[in-house]
């Protein structure tokens, strides 16, 4: 409720025309003041005005007025500096740590903007409470927050990027290594690669890049997926093994603790035996991607980044064990888009902003703009909404509307919750 009431006062939203202290004195509210997310009172530098006489200072939000000293700000200094306290429930008066009296002011929300309110945060892990609403709001009010959305979705990914060129010293190629397998493990298995690559360093591998199996060994091996695995009969298999027990000993390798690999309810093209394979086949050698990733200048030059085709023992198999009938191709286009989505467009654009290139920014944008739109439950309830999707970039606004608005439960931050929500206190 109080995020409720400082939302109100933030966007002065209140419905009182005629607002007074509860001893009588009329307030005018001359700067909300700036919303406190750390410890102190909730509004800094606020100006107000009490029967004419201009106040400045804090203002602190309760639920109810004896929520003060339910949290002992009677016997903080920091609340001295208090001018005015606005509550729905005026249960009590309240003082300042040197007993002064502290204005008060009742801001009651009215039941519809709360029910409102309610019906917003309390339905959007089940559904798109907002769905009748969207549809109505003006185009371009819309397409100007989802475009804000894609651009910050963005730079979360490159803020990764950033951490991680700091952890490996400004090594572009070491970073590309690792944000690929990341993106490899297409969420569900994202952790495990991230680990597995983290363990694993190219430096080593391109000692023997010219060696495939050398590659697989390294990779399979610091995986896990080596353990307690049947090699009898199957002579790749105990290739593997005997090439990762010397290279292990060569390089005293330490395999990181179990990785925890799912594959339940996953199609065997998506299994991390697979995509491991295609990983070793893409450092097989050597490892250039990030060279390769500046030089793009198509989607279809994207594209051929991750065209690889497995040959020998994954050209038919899924895992370790019996053939089967797979394809030679590593991996479908719709997963290279979403390795397109999550990894070159990310890495372009953060080496773009690392030496201030504009024109690479906005080819990073242009090149999520030419992948075509992704198909997913978030995206088909957004659909269902009225909302259309026409590429990536769009889809990606989309998501993170979804993943750090709707289920976090911050409408009131959401610029559709708030123009809604206001619309509501105007009527």
């Amino acid at each position: 409720m109080e995020k409720l009431m400082q939302y109100v006062w933030q966007h002065r939203l209140w419905t009182q025309q005629d607002m007074r202290t509860t001893d009588g004195r009329v307030v005018q509210v001359i700067d909300p003041g700036r919303l406190n997310t750390d410890a102190g009172p909730d509004f800094f530098n606020a100006k107000i005005k009490l029967d004419g006489e201009t106040w400045a200072g804090n203002v602190e939000i309760h639920y109810k007025a004896s929520d003060w000293f339910r949290h002992h700000h009677d016997q903080d200094a920091a609340y001295d500096s208090v001018i005015l306290h606005v509550v729905d429930k005026d249960d009590a008066p309240i003082y300042r740590k040197n007993g002064q009296l502290i204005p008060q002011l009742r801001m009651p929300c009215s039941p519809e903007f709360h029910e409102r309110y309610q019906h917003l945060v309390g339905n959007s892990h089940s559904e798109l409470p907002c769905s009748e609403e969207i549809a109505t709001l003006p185009q371009i009010y819309v397409s100007d927050w989802l475009g804000a959305l894609a651009h910050e979705r963005l730079y979360n990914k490159v803020e990764r990027i950033n951490g991680l060129l700091e952890t490996y010293h400004g090594d572009w190629e070491e970073v590309c290594y690792i944000t690929i397998a990341r993106c490899l493990g297409f969420g569900i298995n994202g952790d495990a690669f991230e680990r597995l690559a983290a363990s694993m360093p190219l430096r080593f591998m391109r000692k023997h890049s010219d060696s495939l199996l050398s590659i697989e060994a390294l990779l399979f091996g610091q995986s896990g997926l080596l353990d307690n695995v049947n090699a009898i009969g199957d002579a790749y298999l105990s290739s593997l093994v005997t090439e990762y027990q010397f290279l292990a000993n060569k390089f005293s390798l330490r395999r990181p603790s179990a990785l925890g690999w799912k594959m339940a309810r996953m199609r065997p093209a998506n299994f991390p035996h697979r995509r491991i394979a295609l990983l070793a086949a893409m450092i097989h050698g050597g490892f250039n991607m990030m060279w390769r990733i500046k030089q793009v200048t198509t989607i279809e030059n994207a594209h051929e980044l991750f065209d690889v085709r497995l040959s020998g023992y994954w050209s038919c198999h899924y895992t370790f064990g019996p053939q089967s009938s797979t394809s030679q191709r590593a991996i479908s286009d719709a997963s290279i888009n979403i390795l397109l989505i999550n990894a070159v467009a990310p890495l372009i654009y953060a080496h773009a902003m690392s030496c201030k290139d504009n024109d690479l920014c906005d080819h990073a944008i242009t090149l999520l703009q030419a992948i075509p739109p992704e198909k997913n439950s978030i995206i088909e309830m957004f659909s269902r909404a009225g909302i259309k999707s026409q590429n990536a970039f769009a889809t990606q606004a989309l998501i993170e509307l979804r993943r750090q608005y709707c289920e976090t439960h911050k409408c009131l931050y959401c610029r559709i919750g708030h123009r809604m929500l206001a619309s509501k206190v105007r009527k």
